[in-house]
């Protein structure tokens, strides 16, 4: 057998085949793993957000029309759903380390292809720049995988807040680096708005020599390992969606995704279109994504305590409420635009903490790491679509049409959710 192959359980052969790792080390390295995670997170998450934050009025300048704003938000996702998959089978095979540091270094490579492409007024470059910047984003979702994967399940909700709540970093701070970013890029020569690309050069670069030189050892040898009497760790993924707590884990995630990233994409266009500066749309965002990650230990918190079921419900409920307010807000935004989009941002978490722990519920540890890349894959080629079809709402359409879209869109899967709760009781 070569390292390369997949060992007996599933896990890469120069993983399974490690030093064994005491039980005094393995607790300590997986607080030191989980602490690098979120670092990662934070670094990654700070690059991220401040590159998307202005994709959209960069393509709507550089195309001269809002109908394909929303094209770079569908270009990060779609990369996101390419990424998921393809570092998750990466890591299947060689370990967790080396495919969250590749997802970083890629992001990277994007957001100097975004450079060029705004420097050159080339759409198609910029596109591909931010396809590969999603790619890159991969690296900070699949984190919360890597973490949880380490306890057991009683665990994973706590877990998976932690490391979602390290991405507040980035939700504060990457917007508001977009103003001072600029002023760097000018100083440098470039277009002001390029200077949100050189934000990722810099932190997610960070994040990827981070992971490279601290996943040691790789998360997959500090894994809760014990196995499923039901599963034998060779379920193909197709059989474990059908499971009912995997199906509705999955309408959780991708319904409040959609949503989220419908309204959101949309929000520095209709912001910018009605006379808001940069600086103002970044602190909206600010606000939006301080409500995606903030909050995420309690979230955490209320899966441990009423169930994975209860709390995706819950959240998809804020999320249909925040998108009635982005609805009914007035043009010039003020403290009710705000409100919505933090709302938008929590029920968006709280989905988000509580389907991903439910996700992997009675899951072995060897059918996880493809389930998590094709469940994330889902994830994102659908809130991808949501973008795309965002811009077009808005240029033929309202900002209030697509609040009001976002909430019919949350009612069957808020339906589903709530009449499986019974066949679900025995879910966190």
């Amino acid at each position: 057998m070569t390292d390369g192959e997949p060992a007996a359980d599933g896990l890469p052969a120069a993983i399974v085949h490690a030093s064994p790792v005491a039980a005094g080390d393995r607790v300590r390295l997986r607080r030191r793993t989980v602490k690098v995670l979120v670092a990662g997170v934070a670094l990654g998450s700070t690059g991220h957000i401040a590159a998307v934050t202005v994709a959209p009025i960069v393509a709507s300048q550089l195309a001269g029309t809002s109908a394909l704003s929303g094209v770079p938000g569908a270009a990060v996702v779609f990369g996101a759903a390419i990424g998921a998959s393809a570092l998750s089978a990466l890591m299947a095979r060689r370990g967790r380390r080396p495919g969250i540091s590749l997802g970083y270094g890629i992001g990277v490579l994007g957001a100097l292809v975004a450079i060029g492409a705004t420097v050159a007024g080339l759409v198609p470059a910029l596109m591909l720049g931010m396809f590969m910047i999603g790619f890159g984003n991969s690296s900070n979702q699949l984190s919360r995988y890597v973490a949880a994967d380490m306890y057991p399940f009683h665990r994973r909700a706590a877990t998976i807040g932690t490391v979602v709540w390290a991405a507040t970093v980035g939700a504060v701070l990457g917007p508001n680096l977009v103003g001072p970013s600029g002023n760097v890029a000018t100083a440098l020569g470039l277009p002001p708005l390029t200077g949100a690309y050189l934000v990722p050069i810099v932190f997610v670069g960070a994040a990827a020599i981070l992971s490279f030189v601290a996943l040691r050892p790789d998360p997959y040898a500090l894994a809760d390992a014990v196995h499923d009497p039901m599963d034998p760790g060779t379920t193909p993924v197709r059989e474990l969606i059908r499971r009912p707590t995997v199906a509705a884990a999955l309408i959780g995630l991708v319904a409040s995704q959609v949503v989220m990233v419908l309204i959101m994409t949309m929000t520095p266009v209709h912001m910018t279109a009605n006379g808001h500066h940069i600086e103002t749309v970044g602190l909206v965002i600010s606000g939006h994504t301080f409500g995606m990650y903030a909050l995420s230990p309690v979230s955490g918190r209320l899966t441990d305590r009423f169930g994975s079921p209860t709390v995706i419900a819950a959240g998809l409920t804020v999320t249909a409420s925040a998108s009635i307010l982005a609805a009914v807000a007035p043009p010039d935004g003020g403290v009710l635009l705000f409100l919505a989009l933090f709302l938008l941002g929590y029920g968006w978490n709280l989905g988000f903490v509580a389907g991903s722990t439910l996700l992997t519920h009675g899951v072995d540890v060897a059918d996880r790491t493809r389930l998590q890349g094709a469940a994330d894959s889902l994830i994102w080629s659908s809130s991808a679509l949501a973008s795309l079809g965002s811009g077009i709402v808005l240029a033929y359409a309202s900002y209030a049409a697509l609040g009001l879209l976002g909430a019919a869109l949350v009612v069957i899967p808020l339906w589903i959710i709530v009449s499986r709760r019974p066949a679900l009781s025995g879910a966190t």
